[in-house]
């Protein structure tokens, strides 16, 4: 067992201390890190978008709507709202002659700060497109419209393509959600809390996927091949899981997700992992990650050095002057 926080030091004082939740397997199931954590249920967030987009995968909708890998991962995606992202997402949207509204994600606006602020001060408005999960809601959508279901109430708890997703979880998982663990997520989709072990599981069942040994496989290799060829689409600039994905080449496919959740899987070691940050505090995810992937050795020192420098672990005011740094404990 171990135990992890990080602590944010101004001058040589702890001022902010985050406590971090975490399960690191191989695809066996052998444990090979654990903050003892194992049992208690979470909120995954975005960070499961791969399983809620397998039913999309499943469907005939990218074969018959003649979608490309960059439409796939952004399926999988919590973009940040720039321009190669927006410009995909209107493609998509074209080719399923639907409008904007009909996504029921909700309207915010672009999380990448230059986006945004080019939206604001050229006058123009916020629309479905710049929420981060409108690739997730297209996929669901475009499934709906292939599968001649209902497109106007595709969120509800009873609709087949939710449903669908449940089965996904189910098989992966090897449990049975209960509506006791629904909720709603901040794009209005359905979303469930989960034992950490249990995504663990899950976890581990999409590298078997991924390998032909397990269920869904087509539809997994897919969703990870096309994110990893397009890692800029999972997330954007800045992005803590599109750095992952860069500096590894290809060998780790992750995703985060709001309230300080990462979940990664090491395709070419076979292991995979489930961090949350308790207090849902994300800044404390890069170097929680980068010391766990060090003692494991999920990534090469050159890997590891080339994601590290992307990262900044000294702490500066608004005067560029150094006032402290983050340091991670691990017992």
């Amino acid at each position: 067992m171990s135990k992890i926080h990080v602590d944010f030091i101004r001058g040589k004082k702890v001022e902010s201390t985050h406590q971090v939740k975490a399960l690191v397997t191989n695809i066996d199931g052998k444990i090979l890190l654990s903050t003892n954590n194992d049992n208690e249920f979470f909120f995954p967030r975005s960070s499961i978008k791969i399983f809620q987009a397998i039913p999309f995968a499943m469907s005939n909708a990218i074969k018959n709507y003649k979608l490309n890998n960059k439409h796939i991962a952004l399926a999988c995606a919590s973009h940040k709202g720039e321009k190669i992202h927006i410009r995909e997402l209107k493609k998509w949207i074209s080719k399923i002659n639907l409008k904007t509204k009909n996504l029921k994600c909700g309207i915010h606006g672009p999380l990448d700060k230059k986006a945004s602020e080019k939206i604001i001060y050229s006058r123009k408005k916020f629309n479905e497109l710049h929420n981060n999960c409108a690739g997730k809601h297209l996929a669901m959508l475009t499934s709906c419209l292939v599968n001649n279901q209902n497109i106007n109430n595709y969120l509800d708890y009873n609709h087949i393509h939710q449903k669908n997703i449940r089965k996904v979880f189910n098989k992966f998982t090897e449990t049975k959600l209960s509506k006791k663990n629904f909720s709603l997520d901040g794009c209005s989709a359905p979303q469930y809390s989960f034992k950490i072990k249990s995504i663990s599981k899950a976890l581990n069942n999409l590298i078997k996927s991924y390998k032909d040994c397990y269920d869904y496989s087509e539809e997994v290799k897919i969703l990870i091949n096309s994110v990893l060829e397009n890692p800029e689409f999972i997330g954007g600039t800045g992005s803590f899981d599109t750095k992952v994905m860069k500096a590894s080449k290809g060998k780790i496919f992750c995703k985060s997700g709001a309230e300080g959740v990462f979940l990664f899987i090491d395709i070419h070691n076979e292991i995979s992992g489930v961090v949350k940050i308790t207090d849902g505090n994300e800044r404390a995810i890069p170097i929680s990650i980068l010391n766990i992937f060090k003692k494991l050795k999920v990534m090469t020192i050159v890997e590891l050095n080339n994601l590290e420098k992307k990262e900044k672990f000294d702490l500066k005011n608004h005067a560029g002057r150094n006032i402290g740094h983050i340091s991670l404990i691990m017992k």
